[in-house]
């Protein structure tokens, strides 16, 4: 499944990656941060999208992280 994190307060768009363990992405990702070369990052929530691409149904996890008080 197509993954993207999204910097909440910006909406900016930091990672695009596909993951065959989307139950255990979710897991790592509420813990206590993520790390990025540019900052380090906090879980905010998730969504799943539907769409549809050349008559095609695909799903996408968009998972919303915010700045980390470190």
């Amino acid at each position: 499944m197509n993954v993207v994190f999204v910097i909440t307060e910006t909406a900016e768009e930091v990672l695009e990656m596909v993951s065959n363990d989307v139950a255990g992405l979710l897991e790592a990702v509420k813990g206590d941060s993520v790390s990025f070369p540019f900052g380090t990052f906090q879980y905010d929530c998730h969504t799943l999208d539907h769409y549809l691409v050349d008559g095609e149904y695909r799903q996408e996890l968009v998972v919303y992280l915010r700045s980390a008080s470190v």
